[in-house]
């Protein structure tokens, strides 16, 4: 029996390399868009098991070589600018990249004739300003984005429904809440924090971390369970349809920090940096994910102490 064959836009990012590992594991043909300048980091290990494409999102002639030549089974849409904070400096970018290149992506697919399934991986940051009353926070609740990268996940998500109503597209849309583990990128909170206790730990760093908004609430999710739930989109879920995919409760930024000092024997300060703060930030993301698991069955397996202590071990490693 052929293997099926998946393409990753973003192959060598966080979740691209996690989900490249699980999709192997699994037995699939694994292709990934990755253009020349990227870091490969993420993927050193298992290069040899893949096949990298130089294509860019933004160069739609390239996307429509590679997708009609390699006819993907499945296509898992995760590249993107993806931090929220890099949206404030440079809306523009944020903009083009997450919508310009998504449009991109399906033209190509649409204009090829293949029937590959899609998912695209939108965000819980569409959902921006939440009410109390509206929480745990339903698909069906309204978009309210707070910030140019969550503006730009509306567009890409409506441009996936959009596609599923005018050409049929088996484009399944996913909201994944806050996601970390270990690769996490150093300018998300969950890893800034993990990376300034190990440097701290070294010697390298004073023995003090700087630290933005520590009241917000996130509903975190192991990346490896995120992954995971990713393959289960492709595999059971409708087309046209948008799913929640979080844990269905919130940690507190504080009580993270907390949970990850309490890892460390050093003797840390916490100190406020205004530059850390955003313009606007949500208060709380705590998510439904009862559609989701009744459409796969999918549950988180890696508790949130697992996450914090792998996370930090990956910096102790790299230090």
């Amino acid at each position: 029996m052929t293997a099926k064959k998946a393409l990753i836009t973003g192959i060598a990012g966080f979740v691209g390399s996690h989900l490249a590992e699980l999709l192997l594991a699994e037995g699939y043909e694994v292709y990934g868009l990755c253009r020349p300048r990227s870091k490969t980091d993420h993927i050193e290990s298992i290069k040899f098991k893949l096949h990298l494409e130089d294509a860019d999102l933004l160069d739609s002639h390239s996307l429509y070589t590679t997708i009609s030549r390699i006819k993907p089974d499945y296509i898992f849409h995760l590249a993107a600018q993806s931090f929220v904070p890099t949206s404030w400096v440079s809306p523009s970018v944020t903009l083009e990249v997450n919508i310009v290149g998504s449009a991109n992506l399906f033209e190509a697919v649409r204009q090829a004739h293949i029937d590959s399934t899609i998912q695209i991986a939108c965000s819980s940051e569409e959902y921006g300003l939440v009410y109390k009353d509206e929480l745990p926070i339903k698909e069906t609740n309204p978009l309210r984005p707070q910030s140019p990268y969550a503006v730009s996940k509306v567009a890409m998500d409506y441009l996936g429904y959009q596609y599923y109503c005018s050409y049929g597209m088996k484009i399944v849309r996913t909201r994944g809440f806050n996601h970390t583990g270990p690769r996490r990128g150093e300018t998300f909170a969950t890893s800034n924090f993990a990376k300034q206790i190990a440097s701290i730990e070294k010697g390298k760093q004073e023995p003090v971390i700087r630290v933005g908004n520590l009241d917000a609430a996130r509903d975190w999710t192991d990346v490896r369970d995120m992954v995971r739930a990713y393959l289960l989109a492709v595999e059971k879920c409708d087309a046209g349809e948008v799913y929640n995919i979080c844990i269905g409760k919130s940690v507190r930024v504080g009580d993270m920090l907390d949970l990850l000092l309490s890892f460390s024997k050093a003797k840390i300060t916490v100190v406020q940096d205004p530059s850390r703060m955003r313009p606007s930030d949500v208060p709380v993301l705590t998510g439904d994910n009862s559609k989701f698991l009744a459409k796969t069955g999918w549950k988180p397996e890696i508790p949130f102490k697992k996450t914090m202590e792998d996370l930090l071990n990956y910096w102790r490693e790299l230090m």
